[in-house]
């Protein structure tokens, strides 16, 4: 039991943080410094952007046409590991990623693009 004249608080070496009141030096290890880490301004004082929309280039230039002869055009739409890129990496729309898709399929068939890249085929990696 407490009499009334005494204080309920921390211990004498214990730090003063908390609910009986902020530390006086900031923290354990000083006070912060004010430009965060790397010293930019960052934090909580920075807006964030959302990434900017990518528009499908095939709908932008109507005259572009998805042909699987079109190896250039095709080769850019596929990954190094020789994987068909996703939607979200390269901004097409789902009908024209369908159209897209549908090509290289076509390509890769007739040995136009790869299956496999490259590496794996000479080393004869198996996973």
């Amino acid at each position: 039991m407490t009499t009334t004249g005494e204080q309920t608080g921390p211990p004498a070496g214990a730090p003063s943080g908390g609910p009986s009141g902020p530390r006086p030096g900031g923290g354990p290890s000083g006070p912060r410094p004010s430009g965060g880490p790397r010293g930019r301004g960052g934090g909580r004082g920075r807006r964030f952007y959302p990434p900017r929309r990518r528009v499908c280039a095939f709908c932008v230039e109507k005259k572009i046409v998805i042909d699987y002869k079109n190896v250039g055009m095709l080769r850019r739409y596929i990954t190094e590991r020789a994987r068909i890129s996703p939607r979200r990496r390269t901004g097409t729309c789902a009908r024209h990623q369908r159209i897209l898709s549908e090509a290289i399929k076509r390509a890769r068939q007739i040995a136009l693009l790869p299956f496999t890249p490259e590496h794996v085929r000479v080393t004869g990696w198996h996973g």
